[in-house]
């Protein structure tokens, strides 16, 4: 199927070669130490190509799959690459992965403060054109701030573009002043309208209305401020136009991208604009290294389909022997297992034979198969180009997530009913293949915030929300201390109760909750105070 090419992908992908180009048309962004250069703005295309570049700076590939690493989801076997010292507890104030995260939000951020502080003086801008970037960069800065504070608790909040001499001295504001600030930026744009509920077909993957209440309905959570979050999922549920892909597999392939369940993605293109994660979880036998992998207590929490948990499942529903066999749906499309498959685009399917030391893809193998005998099946491309390149959309929030907030907010309030069950856990249990009425009926009143983020945890499953979700519900020290597991070989050595063990990983509760503020940055600014225990 041919793929839709849209204005958005072009520009992403164009605009940090435009900007390179520019020194003869005077496009020069600004230095940070000194003013920016007026005749920039003087140009009417340098709000567009500002705007594209606070996209092309909102997130990547890599930063939403490697998420889950730091989590009970997944875990990566490289040393020093990615956030592997964030999921074992080994990180410091040195911690390369955690400055890089710092200094890539703060440049997003300044590009953003570059297009507020002076989108005004750019010529030729229509009334509501001005108003939309100006909500397109708000949304993308608030994001910036809401990845940072969520990490770091305390942050230097600013809306301004710093002088090198204002970077070096800017304190942290406490966090729930930035959390006001966020929201309050969000609402104004949400309120005046600056953001369009939809585009047409040559801006989509633009930010709309029903994304901005999407990120709002997010930090409330966050903040467990759950009575302000259902009116918003219930707006966007009731008046938004959005539903359920209609396969959950097929919501994560190229032929079904900018569906009516995706409220906001990382826009990719063919050639133009590609990522390779692919390469970093696939098996070998495909050509990937899988660095990332999913781990076997992610796999033990998808339920039966008749919808038991399989640590209390019944003979009849759950048989260790045959573990993957009466499972949640949603199992085998996110994750390869023995005896899984990737279906290829010639239609046939690639069978993985995951057991221990089969040639290639089997556990122990070699170094390039999975440290635990799972690979990610989801964000699969079976149109990738040569060296695994891919120009598959990365979904950053999407309709079920929407549905799924609404229920654990509802639920936390005590107000979580058969109704909005049916509007929101049922839908999403159908949608994934469930059909025995004991999965679909509402379970009455008891474990119900439990069953609802079991739910969560597998319906989003490797896309980056699990670790913000262990952080505001206070489990990380239960989740993400002693072993974490791999695959059951039966070996008594290096194993418990056969499966065995990836990582011995350790939280501490009473510094671990925020991450430390860089010391090469504290360095710089005397003023940037440390959190507890750091």
């Amino acid at each position: 199927m041919k793929r839709v090419n849209h204005l958005l992908k072009y520009n992403i992908a164009l605009v940090a070669a435009l900007l390179l180009v520019t020194s003869c048309q005077k496009l020069d962004l600004a230095p940070y130490d000194r003013d920016t250069d007026l005749n920039y703005w003087k140009k009417p295309e340098s709000a567009l190509y500002s705007v594209n570049k606070c996209y092309q700076g909102m997130n990547n590939a890599d930063e939403v799959l490697y998420a889950d690493a730091m989590t009970d989801n997944a875990y990566t076997k490289v040393p020093n690459t990615h956030n592997q010292a964030v999921g074992n507890g080994s990180f410091s104030t040195a911690d390369s992965y955690i400055a890089s995260v710092w200094d890539y939000r703060y440049a997003g951020i300044r590009q953003c403060n570059l297009l507020l502080n002076n989108i005004q003086q750019v010529p030729g801008l229509s009334d509501e054109l001005r108003n939309r970037y100006t909500g397109e960069a708000t949304f993308i800065r608030v994001y910036h701030y809401f990845e940072l504070y969520s990490r770091f608790g305390d942050i230097p909040y600013f809306t301004n573009v710093l002088s090198m001499n204002e970077s070096k001295s800017i304190a942290r504001m406490p966090k729930a002043e930035v959390v006001n600030k966020l929201l309050a930026d969000l609402s104004g744009i949400i309120d005046n309208n600056y953001l369009p509920p939809s585009y047409d077909s040559q801006n989509t993957g633009r930010i709309t209305r029903w994304a901005a209440m999407g990120l709002k309905a997010r930090i409330l959570m966050f903040e467990g401020r759950y009575a302000e979050v259902s009116p918003i999922t219930n707006a966007i549920m009731t008046n938004g136009g959005f539903s359920l892909f209609n396969s959950y597999e097929g919501l994560f392939l190229v032929q079904n991208e900018n569906n009516p369940e995706v409220l906001l993605d990382i826009q990719y293109l063919a050639v133009d604009r590609e990522h390779n994660i692919q390469y970093n979880f696939l098996p070998p036998s495909l050509g990937g290294y899988s660095q990332l992998s999913p781990l076997q207590e992610l796999v033990d929490d998808y339920i039966t389909l008749d919808g038991y948990p399989v640590k209390n499942a019944p003979a009849g529903s759950y048989n260790p022997s045959n573990p993957f066999n009466n499972r949640d749906p949603r199992l085998a499309a996110t994750i390869i297992y023995n005896g899984n498959s990737y279906k290829m685009a010639d239609g046939t399917d690639h069978v993985v034979n995951t057991s221990k030391n089969a040639s290639p893809d089997g556990f122990g193998f070699s170094s390039d198969a999975s440290a635990t005998g799972y690979y990610l099946k989801k964000y699969w491309d079976n149109s990738y180009r040569a060296n695994l390149m891919s120009g598959l959309n990365i979904i950053l929030m999407r309709y079920a997530d929407i549905l799924l907030m609404h229920a654990e907010a509802l639920a936390e309030q005590g107000r979580l009913d058969a109704a909005e069950w049916d509007r929101t856990i049922r839908l999403i249990r159908q949608r994934a293949g469930f059909s025995d009425s004991r999965a679909l009926s509402f379970p009455g009143s008891d474990n119900l915030v439990s069953i609802v983020r079991r739910e969560r945890r597998c319906e989003l499953a490797m896309e980056g929300l699990r670790h913000k979700d262990i952080i505001r519900w206070k489990i990380a020290e239960n989740v993400m201390n002693g072993w974490v597991h791999g695959l059951y070989t039966g070996d008594a050595v290096g194993t418990d109760n056969g499966y065995v063990r990836v990582e011995n990983r350790k939280f501490d509760p009473a510094k671990d909750y925020l991450w430390p503020i860089p010391q090469k940055d504290r360095d710089l600014n005397s003023n940037l105070t440390q959190n507890p225990k750091w």
